[in-house]
């Protein structure tokens, strides 16, 4: 599948992990879901939950331990936020694309770089409207986008 913005196709992604859990994982199924509970009500996001929990703990997928995703475990203990990570993220890439824009006026690049990432915005907010993600009224506001961030 092409690139989102260039007509390259780039290589294959890595490879997932085995489905099964191996015999020597040193967590069970609560232990995993105690400790995702505890990294996110110390702020940390699903994907830095997730990397904490592989480089330290040795635990390679919390989907196989305990058949769900990091962010089902949070939603089942009220702790997810509102936006989804990575609409945050084009958020504050944005707010950065933007700021570096204003300072430097006849930079071309970066002003294509604030309507490419306008899109993936939007095209995001409307994959998240479809999945009931996101209330069907939300509406993306640029002048407002520091307030997503807090």
């Amino acid at each position: 599948m092409a690139r989102m913005h260039s007509r390259k196709k780039g290589k294959s992604g890595s490879k997932r992990p085995e489905s099964k859990t191996p015999s020597w994982a040193p967590y069970k199924e609560k232990e995993v879901e105690k400790l995702v509970i505890k990294f996110a009500k110390a702020g940390k996001t699903t994907s830095e939950i997730g990397i904490i929990l592989r480089d330290s703990y040795g635990i390679h997928s919390v989907k196989t331990l305990t058949q769900k995703r990091i962010g089902q475990v949070l939603e089942e203990n009220n702790l997810s936020k509102e936006l989804p990570e990575d609409l945050l993220n084009l958020i504050g890439k944005l707010v950065n694309v933007k700021a570096h824009h204003e300072k430097n006026n006849h930079d071309q690049t970066s002003k294509r770089g604030v309507q490419l990432t306008i899109s993936k915005i939007n095209r995001l907010v409307k994959y998240y409207k479809k999945s009931k993600k996101l209330p069907a009224d939300w509406k993306f506001n640029q002048d407002r986008m520091k307030m997503y961030l807090e």
